[in-house]
């Protein structure tokens, strides 16, 4: 199972990402066995991902520091073929993130990009009313554009939200389950991007190892509500699940 591959492997994965998500996304990480770094100043990135096995970009909390930290490690991690995870939060929210996410894209190969439905209209240029970093409303042809935009980028796109849709650009599968807590704490996307890095270098295999995180990080979601109902104990719920799954596969899911 994918998360008992990753706490065998422990990849150490450098997450240059948002102050928000930082503490939940390490814990989370360490919930699976694999090592985060957090280090997003320009003068060390380029070191620190030369250590790691993957990299994640998330502009959740963007700034033009780290917007420059973004690229540097971008680029050293296409050098090194390291795989680069982006998630871009809120593309769609302002001018300054629409731009920031185009010039990433122009400027480093990303192996995945991982986002909700309101960010692939953002970068597709579909006519999208977003809501802050929220996926917001509007009508888009989401199986079309995911494998437009997979084909043009040369990556994996996974678009997540009540089903999950992942395609290569060739191969494409609807996930579904999950559990609605997921949308009522913040992180729960942002620490599936991080995990998304830990996965894609745990076999010969990404897109099937990320269909695979899809649907186990949707097992853990059931688990963590079975075991509470209160949304301030979901977050600790789910890292309990994951780490469940990581240590004991398929047998924690039965209930």
């Amino acid at each position: 199972m994918i998360f008992q591959t990753i706490r065998q492997q422990q990849p150490l994965i450098h997450c240059i990402t948002n102050y928000v998500v930082a503490n939940f996304q390490a814990n989370g990480l360490l919930a699976i066995g694999a090592s985060p770094v957090m280090a997003d100043d320009s003068r060390e990135v380029e070191e620190m991902v030369a250590l790691a096995q993957a990299l994640l970009i998330n502009i959740g909390t963007l700034n033009d520091r780290t917007k420059e930290s973004m690229l540097l490690a971008g680029k050293m991690a296409n050098k090194l073929r390291i795989p680069v995870i982006l998630d871009p939060v809120g593309a769609g929210a302002t001018t300054y993130r629409k731009e920031t996410v185009r010039y990433l894209l122009e400027e480093v190969h990303f192996s995945v990009i991982r986002c909700n439905v309101g960010e692939l209209a953002a970068i597709a240029n579909v006519d999208w009313q977003q809501k802050g970093v929220d996926s917001g409303n509007g009508s888009i042809a989401l199986e079309e554009e995911a494998i437009l935009l997979a084909q043009h980028y040369q990556c994996i796109v996974i678009i997540t939200g009540e089903r999950d849709f992942i395609t290569d650009g060739v191969d494409s599968q609807w996930i579904n389950g999950g559990n609605m807590q997921m949308t009522e704490v913040t992180g729960t996307g942002c620490l599936l991007s991080a995990i998304c890095g830990a996965a894609y270098i745990a076999g010969h295999n990404p897109y099937r190892q990320l269909a695979d995180t899809l649907t186990y990080y949707k097992k853990a979601a059931v688990l963590a509500s079975a075991f509470t109902s209160d949304i301030g104990d979901f977050q600790i719920a789910l890292l309990n699940a994951l780490y469940r799954l990581s240590k004991d596969g398929e047998a924690s899911c039965i209930l």
